[in-house]
């Protein structure tokens, strides 16, 4: 197989646009295939945080797309969070100065994400290829052969596996996703910001919300509108409360007044830690990023955060190996180790932060009363009641 064949990748969701970026860096030919057509709807604001250290890594492999996201965002100036209704923290930072470079995160819907991907693609010359269901993939010693559903085959050097939880790459490969799914599950509603009012740039964390019956709530400001996520409690129906008319219910008791046509998307997630048993085929020529590697919470904001460094590594491999074919086993399998490693401390992260968010017994439950009583008196308190639900914040990046 010619290094002038492509490589390819499959799905066009966020990590999956941003590996075809990556590749064409190192001037590597790609053909992207997505299963949707060009004009799919993607409902909710799903992955909505965008860290920091992801912004200048996709500055660093495309100029401008990190200062673009990050304008298109907008950056929360306040972070607050209360126990049953008191406050235990509150933290205003100063605006962010775009002098000074690109900001701390940015938050915005995934589907604004991926059109940002998609036109930086077009200008990189990625062949992106729509309505183009993967049926199978045959990974061999020079390269990867792919069906799709239309009765095409494509060929490769290698193949970038980024579509999904459901991933069929992964499938194909033979490799399965283990770990743990917890009892209980968030009920998470999408808000449009009301028509000529001033957006609220506050994220806000409740435990124990009064008005929800002691139920969890995060409100979760993005481009205009905000997330709300309330946490189940032992006994919730998924279908009763994340139906419309339950929603329309008790969604004013947490945030005021709210007509039904601004609440945009009604979504369930369940706290998932899986894990593929290998980032990688015996061959070499396939490699998993993003959700068809990983499952996270969406806590921390690990998922698409982490599947931007597994897709540029997976870029970084796969150039080494078209360079030079002797060491492409090596590179890849380097690969696979070190970001199933980084997989590994990511889902520990989620782990704590689940334990913090459901505890686990009467003694972390009273953990989590004596830092509230004791937050007015002592500071620290309040910050850990603040930063516990999303776990180690250097666990995204390693």
């Amino acid at each position: 197989m010619a290094d002038e064949d492509p490589v390819i990748v499959v799905g066009a969701g966020p990590v999956g646009l941003f590996a075809a970026l990556a590749l064409r860096a190192h001037r590597v030919p790609v053909v992207l295939l997505e299963a949707d057509p060009a004009d799919r709807h993607r409902a909710g604001s799903r992955a909505l945080y965008v860290h920091g250290k992801s912004l200048t890594l996709l500055e660093f492999i495309s100029p401008g797309l990190g200062s673009e996201l990050a304008a298109r965002g907008v950056l929360w100036n306040v972070r607050r969070t209360l126990y049953r209704g008191r406050e235990v923290y509150a933290r205003e930072f100063p605006p962010h100065d775009p002098a000074r470079g690109l900001p701390p995160f940015t938050s915005l819907r995934q589907s604004e994400t991926e059109r940002v991907l998609l036109d930086a693609c077009a200008r990189a010359g990625v062949d992106v290829r729509w309505n183009h269901p993967v049926t199978e993939v045959v990974a061999h010693s020079g390269g990867v052969t792919v069906a799709t559903a239309d009765g095409e085959t494509w060929s490769g050097t290698h193949l970038v596996g980024a579509d999904g939880a459901r991933s069929i790459v992964r499938k194909c490969t033979g490799t399965s996703l283990g770990g743990s799914a917890a009892e209980g599950f968030h009920v998470v509603v999408d808000v449009r910001d009301e028509p000529g009012g001033t957006p609220s740039l506050e994220r806000v964390m409740h435990y124990e919300h009064p008005a929800a019956d002691g139920r969890g709530v995060l409100v979760v400001p993005y481009a205009k509108g905000f997330q709300v996520d309330v946490q189940s409690r032992a006994g919730d129906d998924p279908d009763v409360m994340a139906s419309p008319q339950e929603v329309e219910r008790w969604l004013p008791e947490l945030i005021g007044p709210t007509p039904p046509e601004r609440v945009t998307a009604l979504s369930v997630y369940r706290f998932l830690q899986l894990i593929a048993d290998d980032f990688t085929d015996p061959h070499r020529r396939i490699l998993l990023v993003g959700e068809a590697a990983h499952l996270f919470p969406p806590f921390g904001a690990r998922g698409m955060n982490s599947g931007f460094v597994d897709a540029h590594a997976a870029a970084v491999a796969i150039a080494v190996g078209r360079r030079s074919p002797a060491v492409n086993a090596g590179a890849v399998a380097e690969f696979a180790t070190a970001r199933r490693a980084a997989a590994e401390v990511n889902s520990a992260a989620a782990g704590a932060a689940l334990r913090h968010l459901r505890p686990p017994g009467t003694a972390a439950r009273w953990r989590r009363r004596a830092a509230a009583s004791l937050a007015p008196v002592v500071p620290r308190f309040g910050e850990w009641l603040e930063h516990a639900p999303y776990g180690p914040r250097a666990a995204v990046r390693r």
